[in-house]
């Protein structure tokens, strides 16, 4: 591996730590950026967690499954916050005319998408946290009953959400605003195959092979057999850590060769509103 390979790959804690703390700053001096972390993951909830009385009210299966569908909002939350959390930061960047500044910088690349990644999870605790004790008040249900599964299938979702977020964060330092959208839509997109609120096997014969090879699928599957059936599929979740590890390293080369052709055709130039 060459030296400059090897210096792209490099980490500084204190230029992270810098970065994060930026973020930090801009997060405290808007409410309404706090606020919006927890406003719309509380609205998915009361929407479905009624949803879900009405349904356990009126029919046998659902009486069964007693937080399924708040599981599922909260667990699609994770993966849709978690993307945005982390597009959202490096949008920042670009809306303020400041990514220019970072890029000539001693920050590296890999660096800045450490940051994000950070602020990732600080946006998801924020927002989520709160969120999951308003669950407890209103609908009874407590997903930290789920226990070390939790933790799996918050990590595997995560890593999801920052795979997507590097790639769009690539396509937008390649594109320029223009792409913007990407940040908002590209997690929707992906949500009928992900399986979220009904099973792989609702799906038509075709699209479930399409369905199997994204993580989150696996995430849900498990979600709903631990909530249903009490068992917990440690298949599913090495098969989706697998599937993580592959597309997270792939959306890490993406984001460094369109940021080297970002770079060619001097499109960081041209960022801001």
């Amino acid at each position: 591996m060459s030296e400059h390979s090897i210096s792209a790959i490099a980490l500084d804690p204190g230029r992270v730590g810098a970065m994060v703390l930026r973020y930090l700053y801009l997060l405290r001096s808007s409410w309404t950026r706090l606020a919006e972390l927890i406003y719309w993951p509380a609205v998915q909830l009361f929407v479905w967690g009624f949803l879900q009385l009405y349904i356990t009210q009126n029919a046998g299966f659902f009486a069964r499954a007693g937080g399924m569908f708040i599981s599922a909002v909260l667990m699609w939350d994770i993966l849709f916050r978690g993307q945005l959390g982390f597009s959202i930061s490096f949008l920042e960047e670009m809306w303020s005319r400041n990514l220019t500044n970072l890029m000539i910088s001693p920050l590296r690349p890999i660096e800045l998408v450490c940051a994000l990644m950070t602020m990732s999870v600080i946006r998801l605790a924020i927002g989520m946290v709160p969120v999951t004790f308003l669950a407890m008040a209103f609908f009874d249900f407590n997903i930290y009953s789920l226990g070390f599964a939790l933790a799996i299938f918050f990590l595997n979702l995560v890593l999801t959400s920052w795979a997507v977020g590097i790639v769009v964060a690539g396509v937008i330092l390649r594109n320029g605003m223009g792409a913007e959208s990407l940040a908002w839509t590209l997690m929707f997109v992906l949500m009928p195959l992900t399986c979220v609120y009904y099973p792989v096997s609702v799906l038509p014969a075709w699209l479930q092979s399409v369905a199997w090879a994204l993580p989150p699928t696996y995430v849900f599957e498990g979600m709903r057999a631990l909530v249903l059936d009490h068992v917990f599929h440690a298949d599913l979740m090495i098969a989706a850590f697998a599937l993580n590890a592959v597309y997270f390293g792939l959306a890490v080369v993406v984001f460094l060769q369109l940021l080297k052709s970002a770079r060619r055709i001097g499109s960081l130039l041209q960022t801001g509103e």
